[in-house]
Parts: C-alpha cells; sequence; structure tokens
C-alpha cells in the first residue's frame, strides 16, 4: 500500500504525538462516511490542541483517507474478480449457453449498477444482429430487435472491434442512426450506453452492452470489466461450437472405424481405442482415462501436458496433425485457436498411420471432455412456469413426463397442492407504466415463493398462477390468506388471492385448468364483494362458495327464484330488482327503502305489491326471503362475472 506523503509535512515532533492517529484508525475500523473524517481536526482545535498536534492529525487524516480509498478499491476489485471467477465456473460447470449467457449479463449489469445489460450476437445467414440475452429490460420491442451490419452504437463497435461508450445516445453522431433502433432505445428510454466487442480470434461474433436511462459517464475500469464479461461471453459460444466440431468428429471416427475392421492388427487397435473412448466418453471419464486407454492400445506412454513445447507448437498450429518431438509423438488438444494443451506419446519413434491417426482422435476427445467440464453437458430444467404452462393447457401431455418434470424441479406432484390465482391492485389512478410495474414485482415475488416453497408459478391473465404444495394439517383458504399477504407486503400494493380446493394427484386431465377456473372466481368474487387484498377459497363464501367451487345451475336457480321478477323489468322497463336490493339492504324498510331510491313510500309499496303478485303471497318468509337475497346477489355476480 502506498503511503508517501502528500501536502505539507508536520515536523518530526508532530509526527510523534501521541495518539494523533488514534481517531482515524477508530473510523477506519467502523467504516465510517468521509465527512466523519473532517471531524477529529475541528474538535482538538477547540479543544486547544497546539499546531505540532493539529498538523500530525491533519497528516494522519490524509493517510487515513487514502487508506480508505484503497481498501475502498480493493473491496470493489474483490468483487469484481468474484464475479469473473463465478462466471468462468459456470463456462466449467453443467450448465447450457444460454444459463450462462445470462448469468454473464445478470452479473455486468449488477457490477456496474446500470439500469439494463444486454447481448447481441451476428446473423452470417441473414447478414444482420440480433438480441440474444436482455437483464432488465421492460420493452418488448427492444428486447426483440434485429440491427443491420453497422447500424447503431454495436455496429462501430463491430467494425472496430473496440469499445464505445455515449453519455447521450440520441445527441451522438459517431454512429448511424435508424428509425427502428432509436425507437427501440426510446421505448426502453436508454440514455447512456456503453459497448464492448465479443471477439473469437479477430473477428467480432457481437457485442455485450451496460446501459442506463440517464445521463453518466463509465469509467475506464468499467469497461475493462465489461470487456472481462464479454471475453467470458465468447468463450462460452466458442465452446458450443467446439462441442458440435467435437461430435462431428466422433461421427467421422465411427465412420472409419466402419472402413478399416477388416484390416491388419493396427486397424484393430485403431478400432479397439475407439472403443474405448466412445465408452469414456459415455460414461464422463476424466483425460486421463483417455491417456490410460490410448498407452494400453499403441503399445507406449501417453500423457496429458497443460504446456505444449515452444518448439512442436509452431508446427501444431500450422497442420493441425501430430507431431514428432524427438523421440516422442504430440497431438494438440485444442478448441479453435485456444491451445488447452496436447497428448505426449513417448516410448513409439516409429508410428504408423493409422496409430497416427488414433492418436489425433485421442487427442480430439481430450478436447471434448475438457470443453464438456467448461459447458453445458445436458440441457438444465425447463423453467417452473414452462411447467406450469403446459399443466394447464397441454392436457394431453404424459402425465409421467411432467412428473418427472417436476420432481427435477423439486415439486412433488404427487401430493395436495392448492391452485391460486393472484391479481394485483394498483390505485384507481395508477399509470400505465405504474400498473406494469405492480405487475413485475408481483411475477418476481411469486416466483420467488414458488422456488423456495417447491412449487410452480406462471404469469396468466394479467396476473400470476401459482401451484403450491399443501402442507399437513393446511387449508386451501389459508394458504391463500397468507399467500396473499405474502405478496401484498414484497409488492407494496394489495394483492387478491383466490385459491382452489386441494388438488390430489397431479397431472390428472382437465384437474389444472379447472382449477384454475375455480381459483380465478373465487379472485373475482373477493373484487365484487369489496374485498380487494384478501386471499380466499370457496369454503370462504359459505353457501355462495357452494356454487363457486365448481359447474352448477346458477343461472336456473336464478331463474327459478326470481324469473317473473327479471322478466317483468324487461319487458317494462321497471325497477323492481333495484327495488328489492334497495329493501333488503334497508332492512326491510320501505321507509328507508325510498330513501335510497329517492321515490314516495307509496312508490315502494306499489312496486313490492308487484313483487309479491309475480313471487306469491309468501315471498317475505324467512325461507323464501333467503332464496330471494341468495338469487339477487348471484344474478348481480354473473352479470358481473360475464361482463
Amino acid at each position: 500500500m502506498d503511503m508517501t506523503h502528500d501536502g505539507p509535512h508536520p515536523t518530526p515532533g508532530t509526527l510523534a504525538s501521541p495518539g494523533a492517529e488514534a481517531p482515524f484508525l477508530e473510523l477506519l475500523a467502523r467504516g465510517a462516511t468521509v465527512e466523519a473524517y473532517e471531524e477529529p481536526v475541528p474538535a482538538a482545535r477547540e479543544a486547544g490542541a497546539c499546531e505540532a498536534h493539529l498538523a500530525a492529525l491533519e497528516h494522519a487524516k490524509r493517510l487515513a483517507l487514502r487508506v480508505r480509498s484503497e481498501l475502498a478499491d480493493r473491496r470493489r476489485r474483490e468483487a469484481e474478480l468474484s464475479a469473473l471467477f463465478e462466471t468462468a465456473h459456470d463456462l466449467a460447470g453443467p450448465r447450457d449457453l444460454d444459463s450462462v449467457l445470462q448469468a454473464i449479463v445478470q452479473r455486468a449489469r449488477s457490477l456496474l449498477g446500470t439500469d439494463v445489460a444486454y447481448l447481441t450476437l451476428n446473423d452470417p445467414a441473414r447478414g444482420d444482429t440480433f438480441m440474444r440475452v436482455t437483464e432488465g429490460s421492460v420493452a418488448a420491442r427492444f428486447q426483440q430487435l434485429r440491427l443491420g451490419m453497422g447500424e447503431g452504437l454495436g455496429g462501430l463497435v463491430a467494425q472496430t472491434a473496440r469499445p464505445y461508450v455515449t453519455e447521450d445516445y440520441f445527441h451522438d453522431s459517431r454512429f448511424q442512426h435508424t428509425s427502428v433502433i432509436d425507437t427501440g432505445v426510446q421505448d426502453e428510454g436508454l440514455v447512456a450506453i456503453l459497448g464492448v466487442p465479443l471477439m473469437l480470434g479477430p473477428h467480432v461474433i457481437g457485442v455485450l452492452f451496460a446501459a442506463d436511462r440517464r445521463a453518466r459517464v463509465f469509467e475506464r475500469a468499467q469497461t475493462a470489466l465489461l470487456g472481462s464479461f464479454a471475453a467470458l461471453a465468447a468463450a462460452a459460444i466458442e465452446s458450443a461450437d467446439l462441442l458440435d466440431g467435437t461430435r462431428a468428429a466422433l461421427s467421422e471416427l465411427e465412420h472409419a472405424h466402419e472402413i478399416i475392421q477388416d484390416r491388419s492388427a493396427v486397424i484393430e487397435r485403431a478400432s479397439d481405442v475407439h472403443d474405448r473412448l466412445a465408452e469414456l466418453v459415455l460414461r464422463g471419464g476424466g483425460v486421463h482415462d483417455v491417456a490410460a486407454a490410448v498407452s494400453e492400445v499403441l503399445d507406449g506412454s501417453v500423457e496429458f501436458i497443460d504446456t505444449v513445447p515452444e518448439a512442436a507448437a509452431g508446427a501444431l498450429r500450422s497442420d493441425g496433425h501430430a507431431v514428432r518431438h524427438g523421440d516422442d509423438w504430440i497431438a494438440a488438444v485444442a478448441a479453435g485457436d485456444q491451445q488447452l494443451g496436447g497428448l505426449v506419446l513417448r516410448g513409439h519413434p516409429a508410428l504408423d498411420p493409422v496409430d497416427q491417426r488414433t492418436f489425433e482422435r485421442a487427442a480430439m476427445v481430450t478436447s471434448l471432455l475438457l470443453l464438456a467440464r467448461r459447458s453445458a453437458g445436458d440441457a438444465e430444467q425447463r423453467v417452473r412456469g414452462e411447467l406450469l404452462d403446459d399443466l394447464l393447457d397441454a392436457r394431453h401431455r404424459d402425465p409421467a413426463l411432467l412428473r418427472r418434470r417436476a420432481d427435477r424441479l423439486g415439486a412433488r406432484l404427487d401430493t395436495p397442492h392448492v391452485m391460486l390465482a393472484a391479481q394485483p391492485d394498483a390505485a384507481p389512478d395508477a399509470s400505465v407504466d405504474e400498473e406494469a410495474a405492480v405487475r413485475r414485482r408481483l411475477w418476481a415475488a411469486a416466483a420467488h415463493l414458488a422456488a423456495t416453497g417447491h412449487g410452480l408459478a406462471a404469469t396468466r391473465d394479467g396476473g400470476t398462477v401459482l401451484l403450491l404444495p399443501l402442507a399437513d394439517g393446511d387449508t386451501a383458504a389459508g394458504l391463500a390468506h397468507r399467500t396473499a399477504v405474502h405478496l401484498g407486503a414484497a409488492v407494496h400494493e394489495p394483492v387478491t388471492v383466490g385459491a382452489s380446493a386441494p388438488l390430489h394427484p397431479l397431472p390428472a386431465a382437465d384437474a389444472a385448468p379447472a382449477a384454475y377456473t375455480e381459483a380465478r372466481r373465487c379472485l373475482d368474487a373477493l373484487r365484487l364483494l369489496g374485498r380487494s387484498g384478501q386471499g380466499a377459497a370457496a369454503e370462504d363464501f359459505g353457501f355462495l362458495g357452494l356454487l363457486l367451487a365448481g359447474p352448477r345451475d346458477i343461472s336456473g336457480f336464478v331463474r327459478r327464484t326470481i324469473g317473473p321478477v327479471l322478466d317483468y323489468d324487461r319487458r317494462r322497463g321497471t325497477e323492481l330488482v333495484r327495488t328489492l336490493d334497495a329493501y333488503y339492504a334497508a332492512g326491510s324498510s320501505p321507509a328507508r327503502t325510498k330513501d335510497t331510491l329517492h321515490v314516495h313510500v307509496n312508490t315502494v309499496a306499489q312496486r313490492l305489491d308487484r313483487v309479491a303478485r309475480l313471487l306469491g303471497d309468501d315471498w317475505q318468509s324467512p325461507a323464501r326471503t333467503l332464496e330471494i337475497q341468495l338469487a339477487l346477489r348471484l344474478h348481480r355476480l354473473a352479470d358481473a362475472l360475464t361482463g
């Protein structure tokens, strides 16, 4: 750490002033703000300290601030190196290309503190560039951009193979503006953009971007960091391409085996090593397993080396075949232009051409195994939303296949589950952007709840649908209530949640779609009953819940109970139904009813007499009153649900 002095130096006596550094060491220890370092000197001056002590304090303050700055720089660098290490670890693990690129873009956005990060790739077949991965983007048009080569800031980066940054995109004339690009950038609201090239050798294959929705100056260190992430992204893409190449090489090796199977003993050795190498690949063998297998077949000592001798490296790069190096043979283990190491065959100075080919194929297989450790081997499990969509929409999917997919996600569909429909209740005066932000927060909270609760979540009908396991002793109503509270707290807005009856088992034909329909009915009923922001299942609605829980003859019940009144209103244009609603709401008091309807009490009496003639003299008996009130409520609910 550089501790050179700057500014006026205290005298030797002041440097030794006892305790001058103590307050600043304490500030360093507790991670105080920069402003706090200005307090000790004025405090000492007010306490009557001598000039020598004040000078010592000033010197100690400068040193402490320098130490604080260097510590902050090192912590930032440590975070950056940690993210780069984690990304490199992703490349070495069994993850597919999309997952690795998404992780790179997410970490780049997080470390640079930008609103958005995204990655574009060139499409040589179509002669343009397309958006591959985005993080933080909210505009659909921006996420689907396809750009002509050489257009926009990305085109400038691709042409020059150098990073470019703009503090204000729309007022920067260094690159070619087009209506397509400008419209997409405007939809996303971007202002400051930094782009760095993705390089494979001398070729630019795409661009990695970090962008803010406000004017911003990107530092040199941030440009370098984004460039490091771009290098890792290019490595991931190259690894995926090389995997295809090695698969083709293995296919070629198999074809060669079929041609030479009837030849001499050397051909048989080639066949033997092919079988062994194929088995090693299939069972996930390692580099040293390949070396051991080739050693046995070629009757020599084969080992893997990390670094090829410089004398042999040039010849390996020039023709790609195994080359003599003294009494040994060396075959390159490479991925494109990247040298991963080499295989060395010792004690076998005279190598038959077929054995040489076998040795070279072993080097290719070694490359495959090394790349398999860096890149995705098997496709990663499908996202939870895709599985839930299949449960709701793909009714003819194989249940066993759906169950296996769920098991890989940690969701056990053979246990009781509850389907929940959630909708945010944004403020009435909320803008379109504010409503969209609420929906995004709801989806994020629901996805997290599903992942941590061993369930599934997806977006649907402007809200979110969840499939959550039901614990022993719990109820669908209780789960709906807790989910509404949890999501509301996470979204900072009321969230209404309707729940189905418990489902067991899943997936059964039509079980999930029917459960979602029931959950939606409960959600709509909550809103119509003025209970927005709550969670409930059919069991919470009493008599009404029996009708919400499944297909019932609701319209038939309404027709049987108040059909004559409905028909009379429809034919005559009267308001008997509205009068009945007001009458029951007023506690069966004609006087209070006339105040609600703003009519004379005689008018109320005349209307009720008409109701009695239509429904019968016993219409005010307790049993008939209950049925009529229920029919009126179902009639209002049915009208609301059908629009």
